[in-house]
């Protein structure tokens, strides 16, 4: 898939790990489970791209004074048509889970393209603040242990 990919591990979330590995030992499927923690964080990315917040909480950069006027004023950081986050999608699988978007120019948005001046705005990744994504993966892992 073209585009942009931010690998997010469990190594170092113990509570996450812990989650899985019990769903594991009960003989389960962890295909349902990430399946359902992709809808979340898809739906939470699509939630901080409306707010113009990156995983951590920060407001994106604002927008260089150019593109506002090319814009006449209209200027949504990462939501000019609402291509990309129309575009966010993922893909769950027994052993992990995919979340992203095949446009190509969100990698500029991502990581920032400085020979053009233009700053990197992160919106794939897990929130740590003033939420955690991290609370809420426990809380669907725990679901699906008491299911």
């Amino acid at each position: 898939m073209a585009g942009t990919r931010v690998r997010v591990d469990v190594v170092g979330m113990d509570r996450v790990h812990k989650k899985l590995n019990k769903l594991l030992q009960k003989g389960r499927t962890l295909e349902p489970a990430f399946a359902e923690i992709g809808e979340y964080l898809k739906e939470a990315t699509q939630e901080r791209m409306n707010l113009q917040l990156d995983p951590s909480g920060k407001s994106h950069e604002p927008l260089a004074p150019e593109t506002v006027r090319r814009k006449k004023g209209k200027g949504h950081i990462l939501r000019e048509e609402g291509y990309l986050m129309d575009t966010l999608h993922y893909s769950a699988f027994a052993r992990g889970l995919l979340l992203g978007t095949d446009l190509e120019y969100a990698a500029t948005h991502q990581f920032g393209r400085e020979e053009d001046g233009i700053p990197a705005r992160p919106f794939l990744g897990l929130t740590t603040s003033p939420w955690s994504d991290a609370d809420e993966i426990v809380e669907i892992l725990k679901g699906h242990l008491d299911g």
